[in-house]
């Protein structure tokens, strides 16, 4: 039985931990061959191997145009095309109005936004028909967040990408759509705490904000990128696709 992504190349940027790697080995599990990038070799390395013969790790920042330029580069000489770019690479930190710095913007902004843009554009000679774009955003795009605005705008920056590019692309086949996770235990999620104390309070507080009373896993996020990524998703495009437990939606 061949998988639903049989014959495919697929990207995953930020691919070494926590929704990237779950959603590469996914692609993996599905019959694609998956290059993996990440900023760290050894984590890279780690990852590669975890998922074994079909997946190919290029270390890149996404942030560096020189990056991008090098990893379509390799996948244009190997493999010529592809057919599923899951835009994943970015973070954010938490910082209050009245306490943000440049750096803190720049960092965040060239990230989620200035990495996601090029990416994507650099990628695009290597699109083609039926080819499926996935980018990450995030549920604090669409409500309120003490402290996080920089990240959340960045985010709602990227929903906006999905909508006008779709128009951009208009008459080639390409489907994009962003993927909006809830809060999911990831060691980005873990990082916003100082202690084991505050992280502790962090995840009840966060996991009391979701209806299903929980909070999500990586593989929950992945398995929703598969079919993104897949011929399940054939007409869809241009959408938000909320896996938070409900957050949300009430």
């Amino acid at each position: 039985m061949s998988g639903k992504l049989e014959g495919k190349v697929a990207v995953v940027t930020g691919g070494t931990s926590g929704i990237g790697l779950a959603t590469a080995k996914r692609f993996v599990a599905e019959g694609a061959h998956v290059y993996v990038t990440g900023r760290r070799r050894g984590e890279l390395d780690a990852a590669v191997t975890a998922m074994g013969a079909h997946a190919t790790g290029v270390r890149a920042d996404s942030s560096k145009l020189p990056d991008l330029d090098r990893l379509f580069a390799q996948i244009a000489s190997e493999r010529g095309r592809i057919d599923v770019l899951f835009v994943n690479a970015g973070g954010g930190s938490m910082l209050p109005l009245g306490a943000i710095t440049e750096e803190h913007y720049d960092e965040t902004f060239g990230r989620n936004v200035r990495g996601t843009l090029f990416t994507v554009q650099k990628a695009l000679p290597l699109l083609g028909e039926g080819a499926s774009v996935i980018l990450t955003a995030s549920t604090t795009s669409a409500k309120g967040t003490a402290a996080f605005s920089v990240y959340s705008a960045s985010k709602a920056a990227v929903r906006n990408f999905v909508r006008s590019w779709i128009l951009d692309v208009k008459g080639r086949g390409i489907r994009i759509n962003a993927i909006s996770p809830g809060p999911t235990e990831t060691s980005g999620l873990r990082g916003l705490a100082d202690t084991p104390e505050t992280e502790r309070e962090l995840l009840d507080y966060l996991a009391s904000q979701v209806p299903l009373g929980r909070i999500g896993s990586p593989d929950e996020i992945a398995k929703a990128a598969v079919f993104l990524a897949s011929d399940d998703a054939s007409f869809v495009t241009g959408i938000e696709l909320f896996v938070d437990g409900g957050e949300v939606q009430v």
